[in-house]
């Protein structure tokens, strides 16, 4: 297998890239005969990629393939390179992985479950063919994914061994180690009391999150911060996030509030908001969403009035806001210059707000809310807030001009999207912490759930799937850490790690049988929170539109 790893893996990995460059050139072509100018049944013409839409995403998909098999080879290299020879189970892990993916990229590619992508969608059959005659590719899919070796890695799994997390860096090593031992004693025990009881995260819980600097991870110390960043930042919401999805996207809040303010505000909101959102003591929200837009954020109409004395008077009602009624502050997308349509007109402010209570969700006058009762993701809660005259200080506009609203929220998707992919990722450990345990302890005719192999190839594939979505969204944040251009890696890593996590949840509620039905079991929990993934931050349609427009 070392031989397989070290010398044919690349080989195979080049001819996918190859395979690469010819989707895009022919998808390309596709686009480019779409006639824009056709009606549609809303009597309006659809643009061209997204007549040619399912080509354009198969494409998308594609490129996250690849990408995912190239972050891997960069895992094993970094492994051998520190140990010398990786172990075993890293060399099963990636074997199962590239030879599933492979196999995926040369037959059918499953972009959701009711979707295969295959090469003829995208006009790609003679690539693909030649694809699967190269004799590393062959060699790669005959002996990854083999019966034998998932075996192996199920082997692996059931003593405990999940391969390397090492990533290089002793203190990023042992900020995981922080925080997994945080996440394992004062989160995992009590995440499904929490989301049965449809409980807020406890305040204490909060508490001691501020303390070991979860809500300041990316910001800078001279605000108060660990001036750590991106992937430092994954790897705090991955542990948290395998202790309960909510507690790990509580930090997701600070992040997208942070990074608008570190990117864009005046030194006076930096300095005004930056220490207390370090500090856990300033809980924000984001309020972007209308009933009526969902990712068309350019028909936003809730708009802004400006004052005599400079404040702004918010009218109109948004829809989706996570933790509304629990924070002290609204990153609040608005139309401030309504004779501007689309983004030009949309600004960003920063609004102050009191902390709400059970009895009183929103105290404050011009705001009222009701919340959206959800399946899961709780902890947080979600909110309907409608505005009537809300009040907003004159120095609120965040960088203290108009109109660049939707261009700042731009500049954090990069952030928010990678981050996500980490949540994923927790999500997806949690899964598989959870399956392995029922599997060893579970028994039918005479023997352990481990032993039959279509369960122990479900976790197998659960253990490569995640180990791929992670070395691709590691590789993201390491890009966005080098100042780099990371949309599409971004993107692509959300766009993996979500059904990644989904398809382990899917995966592992079937090893539970009946009783993963149950809601007594934690599975049943994990289901609900990973078919989330898949719709916030951009859903994965959104995803695969962006990248398969820049790739173009």
């Amino acid at each position: 297998m070392q031989h397989l790893i070290s010398a044919t893996l690349p080989a195979a990995i080049a001819a996918a890239q190859t395979y690469l460059e010819t989707a895009r050139a022919t998808v390309g072509q596709l686009v480019g005969k779409v006639d824009d100018t056709a009606p549609t049944s809303a009597n309006r013409p659809l643009e061209a990629h997204d007549r040619a839409q399912r080509a354009v995403h198969g494409l998308a998909w594609v490129s996250t393939y690849v990408h995912a098999l190239s972050a891997l080879q960069g895992w094993i290299s970094r492994s051998t390179a520190a140990q010398g020879t990786p172990s075993r189970t890293d060399q099963l892990i990636v074997a199962v992985a590239c030879g599933e993916y492979l196999a995926q990229l040369v037959s059918a590619l499953p972009m959701t479950q009711l979707e295969m992508l295959r090469p003829a969608d995208m006009d790609c059959s003679d690539a693909a063919r030649t694809l699967a005659d190269d004799p590393a590719v062959r060699a790669v899919i005959e002996q990854g994914n083999t019966p034998a070796n998932r075996a192996a890695l199920a082997a692996a799994i059931a003593d405990n061994d999940y391969g390397s997390e090492a990533t290089g860096d002793e203190s990023l090593d042992q900020v995981r180690d922080t925080f997994r031992r945080f996440a394992r004693e004062q989160v995992r025990p009590f995440a499904h009391g929490w989301h049965l009881a449809d409980a807020l995260i406890p305040d204490n819980v909060i508490t001691q999150m501020a303390e070991m600097g979860a809500f300041g991870v990316t910001v800078p110390t001279e605000h108060g911060g660990l001036g750590l960043g991106k992937l430092a930042m994954c790897i705090v919401s991955e542990e948290l996030s395998r202790g309960y999805l909510t507690v790990g996207s509580l930090g997701t809040r600070a992040e997208i509030a942070a990074e608008l303010i570190q990117l864009n505000g005046t030194e006076a909101q930096k300095a005004r908001w930056l220490p207390g959102i370090a500090a856990g003591e300033v809980l924000p929200c984001a309020v972007f969403t209308e009933p009526d837009t969902g990712s068309d954020l350019a028909s936003l109409s809730t708009r802004a009035v400006a004052q005599p004395d400079g404040s702004w008077l918010v009218q109109g009602n948004k829809t989706w806001s996570t933790h509304g009624a629990r924070s002290d502050m609204m990153t609040l997308l608005v139309r401030t210059n309504p004779e501007v349509g689309g983004y030009r007109g949309l600004s960003m402010l920063l609004a102050p707000k009191p902390r709400g209570t059970d009895a009183q969700p929103f105290p404050a006058a011009g705001m009222s809310g009701s919340e959206i009762e959800v399946l899961g993701y709780r902890g947080m809660k979600e909110y309907e807030i409608g505005f009537d005259d809300f009040a907003v200080p004159a120095d609120a506009l965040l960088g203290g001009e108009p109109g660049q609203g939707f261009k700042q929220l731009m500049q954090t998707f990069e952030s928010a999207r990678i981050q996500t992919a980490a949540r994923a990722l927790g999500t997806a450990f949690d899964v598989l912490d959870v399956s392995r345990r029922y599997a060893l302890e579970r028994r039918q005719f005479g023997r352990s759930l481990i032993e039959f192999p279509r369960v122990a190839d479900k976790l197998a594939m659960m253990l490569a799937e995640t180990v791929a979505a992670r070395e691709l969204t590691y590789f993201a944040a390491r890009e966005k850490d080098e100042g780099k251009r990371c949309d599409m890696e971004a993107g692509m890593a959300k766009l993996l790690g979500a059904r990644v996590a989904w398809a382990a949840a899917d995966g592992g509620l079937q090893i539970h049988g009946g009783n993963g039905y149950a809601l007594e079991y934690d599975i049943i929990r994990l289901l609900c929170d990973a078919r989330i993934l898949n719709i916030f931050e951009g859903a994965g349609e959104i995803q695969a539109q962006v990248i398969g427009r820049r790739l173009l």
